[in-house]
């Protein structure tokens, strides 16, 4: 694959990231209202309607679905339900081994893995498949028509640096909210810079059901 295509991919690959983390993002907070009545925030990082669970979810289908090129629905759902089970199960391990916080724990639900997947949230991740491959696949074959217009690479380079930026934040933040709970004094500028501008408390307006493990 030359180096052209293999930026085509990239592109696609980040937009497919953007797009599926807003929609899981919008779902959270539908499902939320549902079940109490308000919405509450879901968004996985400080800045932007963004959880990026979904997003890597949707290019772990795009990967493997289109290499093996599975057209049947039922089989389509077993695969998704495995690779999206084992991406909440690595994003919730990395989670709290990193950050010491998990956002979900489903420890309370039959034939669960230590809290971190479940049978019923891969079902619901077999169903997200099969949406994948009816609704968002046919959206990013038409959106790679665009990756080589001159704007559409302007605004992709845009984008990229703010989710860049925000990941990396986000990031920062989270470790450092770890570090006030163990008591550790800022180290240096950035420390100081995270304690003033992102505390405990504005961490956890955001993040409201992250749980400290």
């Amino acid at each position: 694959m030359s180096k052209k295509n293999i930026l085509k991919k990239v592109i696609v690959l980040f937009w497919l990231f953007i797009i599926a983390s807003i929609i899981g993002y919008i779902l959270e907070m539908s499902v939320v209202f549902f079940r109490k009545g308000y919405f509450e925030t879901r968004q996985g990082l400080i800045y932007g309607p963004f959880i990026q669970v979904y997003g890597m979810g949707a290019i772990i289908y795009y990967i493997i679905l289109n290499k093996i090129h599975v057209e049947s629905n039922i089989k389509v759902f077993f695969i998704t339900a495995i690779l999206g089970g084992i991406t909440e199960y690595i994003f919730s391990f990395f989670q709290e081994k990193i950050f010491g916080t998990i956002s979900w724990d489903y420890s309370y639900l039959p034939f669960n893995i230590n809290g971190r997947t479940s049978l019923l949230h891969c079902s619901y991740w077999g169903i997200a498949g099969i949406l994948y491959v009816q609704l968002l696949n046919p959206l990013i074959d038409k959106l790679e028509k665009y990756v080589d217009n001159k704007y559409f690479k302007i605004i992709t380079v845009i984008c990229a640096i703010f989710i860049i930026f925000d990941i990396g934040i986000s990031s920062m933040a989270a470790v450092r909210q770890k570090e006030r709970r163990n008591n550790i004094n800022a180290k240096n500028k950035i420390d100081i810079f995270l304690d003033k501008y992102y505390p405990d408390d504005f961490i956890d307006n955001i993040y409201k059901n992250k749980k400290e493990v």
